[in-house]
């Protein structure tokens, strides 16, 4: 089959973005709609690198265009499809290349600490202040980079209800504190 011959699926979550609404639920209901043999268009006000890196790990493979200052169209087409990406033959070092440079950006908030006891890692997020859908993202990407056995400590605003959705769909174990000003401390395993 032929990219021209593909179903095109269209989503645009800036309106979203623009009323600070978290789109995450919204795009993981469409990502799971996808056939293998469709095309999904993610119109955005940012970059999505963290999505880049989440639907990867679901088989999807994905290519973000700026058009304009708060313009992304991230293309997202099935791995056994990757052909159908132009110029995609680095397409996972960029990604990864991107999810690095997005952590050295935040490395104020991101700290490692090793637990002599497990042997593994700590990544702890200070997600507080952050629009939707970054608290998500940022998660989501430093899950993505552990290994079995590291945990993810994160501190947001709120509860945040769709990553846990998230973490039941991934099956990974967590553990959340309300804390006395609304905000929400949360352990994450990952398996």
């Amino acid at each position: 089959m032929e990219r021209k011959e593909a179903n095109v699926v269209e989503l645009d979550v800036r309106p979203h973005l623009r009323k600070k609404l978290e789109p995450f639920q919204l795009i993981m209901d469409t990502v799971k709609t996808l056939d293998k043999k469709e095309i999904f268009l993610l119109h955005a006000t940012f970059k999505p690198t963290p999505l880049l890196g989440l639907l990867k790990m679901k088989g999807l493979i994905g290519k973000a265009e700026q058009i304009s200052k708060e313009h992304w169209i991230t293309t997202f087409v099935h791995k056994s499809n990757k052909h159908w990406l132009e110029d995609d033959s680095n397409e996972d070092i960029l990604i990864e290349n991107d999810i690095r440079l997005q952590e050295g950006a935040e490395t104020d908030q991101i700290n490692f600490d090793d637990e002599p006891v497990k042997d593994s890692k700590i990544i702890r997020l200070d997600n507080r202040g952050l629009e939707p859908p970054k608290p998500m993202m940022r998660t989501l990407a430093a899950i993505d980079r552990c290994h079995a056995g590291d945990e993810v400590h994160i501190h947001n605003d709120r509860v945040p209800v769709f990553l846990i959705e998230e973490l039941n769909s991934l099956g990974c174990p967590y553990e959340v504190e309300e804390q006395a000003d609304g905000s929400a401390k949360i352990k994450i395993r990952k398996v």
